[in-house]
């Protein structure tokens, strides 16, 4: 059977990681999102969660790794990322005893030896999310939680229609439908305690400012089938105008859809 990994054309983890860890140094500049995204997702988990050791599955560069060592203060802490780039800038800032390199569809880690896996914006990029919550049933212990924020279908639409009226070539990451995301979690084996799809809108005062944060997050397109060589001016021109359709009073508009879930391994 095809996985989605194939079916949707989703980037290769190798341009994944390498991307990401371009933008190492850039992407806390610009992460006002993925911040916001990730406290929510913080303020989702039980009050009463005291976990002995979690795993921040997808680190970045370790900001929720050193706000989940605040919370938990006692419990060891594991960050894992794809991207050495992204280790190598959040080791020195501290917040995990271990940072590893490893993927989230085969962690580097023994069954049943976490109480807590936290993932904020990060499966997105994982071609096989089944595998994903595999992997999280297998290193939870019974009672553990999976906490994680990823990107579905009608992300940065406004963008991907602009283009679509270009030239209707990939520019765009592509990303799982939200149905995907329930029927997965729902045949995981795991309890789902809350699953749903928010809506998230920034607002930018031109397409350039958009673009640059984009890139600066090392979420720039990475998709197979991507357009090569240089973006024309007469095309950029084109897509600024296309744009300009969506501008609200707060400016251009860039909408992600967020999703949120929280599961528990059953005792």
């Amino acid at each position: 059977m095809t996985d989605w990994h194939e079916q949707s054309g989703l980037p290769d983890k190798r341009r994944v990681a390498e991307s990401f860890s371009r933008a190492a140094h850039s992407y806390d500049s610009v992460a006002a999102l993925q911040r916001a995204v990730g406290i929510e997702l913080l303020a989702r988990l039980p009050l009463q969660l005291a976990p002995q050791r979690w795993l921040d599955l997808g680190c970045g560069t370790g900001h929720f790794s050193r706000v989940l060592a605040v919370r938990f203060p006692g419990a060891e802490g594991v960050a894992l990322d794809l991207a050495e780039g992204m280790l190598r800038h959040a080791r020195p800032l501290g917040g995990a005893q271990r940072f590893v390199a490893g993927d989230a569809e085969s962690l580097p880690l023994r069954d049943g030896c976490c109480d807590l896996l936290f993932s904020s914006l990060a499966v997105q990029w994982c071609g096989d999310f089944s595998a994903v919550l595999d992997e999280a049933r297998r290193v939870l212990r019974p009672g553990g939680m999976l906490a994680f924020t990823s990107l579905c279908v009608g992300t940065l639409q406004e963008l991907r229609d602009s283009w679509q009226a270009v030239d209707g070539l990939v520019h765009v990451n592509r990303f799982r439908r939200f149905a995907d995301y329930q029927q997965l979690c729902a045949d995981s084996g795991l309890q789902v305690l809350g699953l749903e799809r928010r809506a998230q809108r920034l607002h930018f005062p031109d397409l350039r400012e958009l673009t640059h944060e984009l890139k600066a997050l090392g979420a720039h397109n990475l998709n197979p089938g991507r357009p090569g060589g240089l973006t024309g001016r007469a095309r950029i021109r084109a897509l600024v105008e296309a744009y300009e359709v969506f501008r609200q009073p707060e400016g251009l508009p860039a909408t992600y859809q967020v999703v949120y879930g929280v599961l528990q391994k059953p005792f």
